[in-house]
């Protein structure tokens, strides 16, 4: 016999974490529960502020009229909104077997603003070393010199960028300016420097430094495309839409020859987890960009192998139905 639950969840967050100028206090979230047949499947629900389309009160009635209707013994269709969407799909996965318990749980490191952090976080780590940066909160010129130090004192360190579309193309080459050329092949990418796309294309062809598209992938206009410069595509899959969805983006960068990197969206252990899977599953040859529970306080029903954070229970949370 079906049943189905939802919880709402919220989690504290560091106090320094801010998204698009908009401190971050709290994580909320939904947990979805399906059970049929002596199995069960979960998913999470958790717009991006500042980044989905859709806010949680939007999420909230489209995932209710969903499990409503699957609880009934429908086949309803997955919702259009993207993070309601992956949630569901997620859940559903778990529930039928697709979903593979295998987990890539290495995480590139993040840094966001103490290099000297991101050294001791580094030293020592067996394997390849890769990083993080969030450039585009500072300086421009600031950001260049960071990333210089980093890889100048560290020659088996490659980089990961993440601009978020922050810069004018003079700002962008203030930053490429102060990172050394011989530097430069070990940025494995910088997702989207510029606000538009051909401004990021004309920066990867006027510096040598590769680029990848993030926010271009939800754009009605978007397309796959190999193209000079470009190396990976990042997918977040909370503001992508359902698994399938995920699994399609991700068959059509390999095809291309492109890097495809499953990326987090600040989601719970829980939905971490998942996307740990999910990455094992479609991307075992690339280290995901998972490293953001150190950006909470508090984990949530499933544990982040190795996390000391307290876990919160499902039986403390808020149930809608």
């Amino acid at each position: 016999m079906r049943a189905a639950q939802l919880y709402r969840y919220q989690l504290p967050m560091d106090a320094g974490v801010v998204l698009r100028e908009r401190r971050l206090k709290t994580r909320d979230g939904l947990l979805v529960r399906l059970s049929d047949d002596g199995c069960e499947g979960w998913g999470e629900i958790a717009p991006l502020p500042g980044f989905s389309a859709e806010t949680l009160e939007d999420a909230l009635p489209a995932a209710r009229d969903w499990l409503m209707a699957w609880r009934g013994g429908d086949a309803p269709p997955l919702p259009a909104i993207a993070s309601v969407a992956f949630g569901l799909s997620c859940a559903q996965a778990e529930l039928d077997g697709t979903l593979p318990q295998a987990a890539d749980y290495r995480a590139v490191p993040l840094c966001t603003s103490d290099p000297d952090e991101l050294f001791a976080r580094l030293d020592g780590l067996p394997g390849e070393k890769v990083a993080k940066v969030k450039v585009g909160l500072y300086e421009a010129v600031r950001d260049g010199m960071v990333v210089n130090l980093l890889l100048e004192a560290l020659p088996d360190l490659t980089l990961r960028l993440d601009a978020n579309r922050a810069w004018t193309p003079q700002k962008a080459q203030q930053f490429a300016k102060y990172v050394d050329p011989a530097h430069r092949p070990r940025i494995a990418f910088i997702e989207e420097p510029c606000k538009t796309r051909d401004d990021t294309r004309a920066f990867a062809a006027e510096t040598g430094i590769a680029i990848a598209w993030d926010e271009s992938l939800r754009e009605a206009d978007f397309t796959f495309a190999a193209e000079p410069g470009l190396r990976a595509v990042v997918i977040k899959p909370t503001l992508t839409g359902s698994l399938q969805k995920v699994r399609q983006q991700v068959a059509q960068a390999h095809a291309l020859g492109l890097t495809a990197v499953i990326s987090s969206s600040i989601e719970s252990s829980l939905g971490l987890t998942q996307l740990a899977r999910i990455a094992a599953w479609l991307t075992p040859q690339t280290i995901p960009g998972l490293d953001t529970l150190s950006l909470m306080r508090a984990q949530l029903v499933r544990r982040w192998p190795a996390s000391t954070l307290p876990c919160v229970t499902v039986d403390t949370l808020e149930p809608l139905l």
